[in-house]
């Protein structure tokens, strides 16, 4: 009987590769996606193409730093609506494969659950798939549950398959720090590296009971979880249905009359409240529960503040009046680079 397998596919490098789709004579040049594609101006970089990632390019990097440290590189503005078709166009090649149970993690990656007796020869073969009818490519890491998938999708970049298991676990995970570990950031290796927990050996080796009268009972054996490389072993092919909808702003100059802030919230929410009713996105309709607002102020710091709406709501002015509320919690009055409105369901 075939063993079942857990497959992750990731494209690479999305959506520059999209966009050198759409201009052929891209390949192989370093390509920036994000913004309006004007690195004069303040906004991230979304996506760089491999070509530019040798450069020291990387995604959330001001598209100014991108363009210093490769002034020969190619900016074109992000597309969302054609990134999101390509993507829908992707999903629905995975689905019709056979036997194949798909679970959407964004525009770029998703899991498959399959059985198989040759699990890499299957993800070759979606890899085939794929590249055929979108011209894509992709890395597909291949594991028996979710952690050990989407783990080895980063061996195998770009272009490769890789097999995470029980069986090479110790062998490939042990020795690499825990921020090797999908679920585990900066300040959580830190607070592991506190208690003496270095590596993934070192937390797998660790006492979950220990660790929960430390860390709390939920978190604490989770990350022992991890260090071992236990995870969810089934793909649920669900439908995922946001929480939330919102909308951000850079500004080009600071904005420090907070008139005009308070104008720009309120124009923000009144946008948010209308792209809910009007559909498109999941989960359409869906009445507002809570209102978050986002700053960023001058240099670089951000904060948020949110609160519950006295009932749910989907009118655009109670959505507004209810920002500017929450803008009112902020104390400071300092100029401002970014603001952000979101309603959460």
């Amino acid at each position: 009987m075939p063993a079942p397998w857990v497959l992750h596919v990731d494209l690479d490098e999305f959506l520059a590769a999209v966009e050198v789709l759409r201009h052929p004579e891209l390949a192989g040049r370093p390509v920036v996606v994000g913004g309006r594609g004007d690195p004069t101006e303040r906004a991230v970089v979304a996506t760089a193409s491999y070509a530019a990632r040798e450069h020291g390019i990387r995604s959330g990097m001001p598209l100014r730093t991108a363009v210093k440290r490769c002034p020969d590189a190619v900016f074109l503005p992000a597309d969302n609506p054609t990134y999101e078709a390509v993507s829908v166009q992707v999903m629905d090649v995975l689905r019709g494969l056979d036997g194949v149970v798909v679970e959407v993690m964004g525009w770029d990656e998703a899991f498959l659950g399959v059985e198989t007796d040759d699990a890499e020869a299957f993800a070759r073969h979606v890899q085939d798939a794929v590249r055929s009818a979108t011209g894509l490519r992709s890395t597909v890491g291949v594991g028996d549950n979710l952690l050990r998938a989407k783990i080895a999708t980063g061996f195998g970049k770009p272009q490769g398959v890789f097999v995470l298991t029980a069986r090479n676990w110790a062998e490939v995970m042990g020795h690499r720090p825990t921020r090797a570990l999908w679920g585990i950031g900066v300040r959580t290796e830190r607070t592991l590296a506190e208690r003496g927990l270095h590596t993934v050996a070192d937390l797998a080796a660790a006492d979950p009971a220990a660790l929960a009268a430390d860390l709390g009972p939920a978190m604490g054996p989770y990350y022992v979880q991890l260090g071992r490389g236990i995870g969810r072993e089934r793909v649920d092919p669900t439908p995922w249905v946001p929480r939330s909808h919102g909308r951000e702003t850079t500004f080009q100059t600071d904005l420090d009359d907070w008139d005009a802030v308070r104008g720009e919230v309120a124009a923000l929410a009144r946008r948010v409240a209308g792209e809910i009713a009007a559909g498109g996105i999941s989960g359409a309709g869906r009445p507002a529960r809570r209102v978050g607002v986002t700053v960023r102020f001058v240099p670089f710091t951000t904060r948020t503040r949110s609160a519950t709406l006295p009932a749910p709501t989907t009118d655009p002015e109670v959505l507004a009046a209810a920002a500017l509320e929450v803008l009112e919690r902020f104390p400071t009055r300092r100029a401002v680079r970014l603001l952000g409105v979101r309603a959460e369901f």
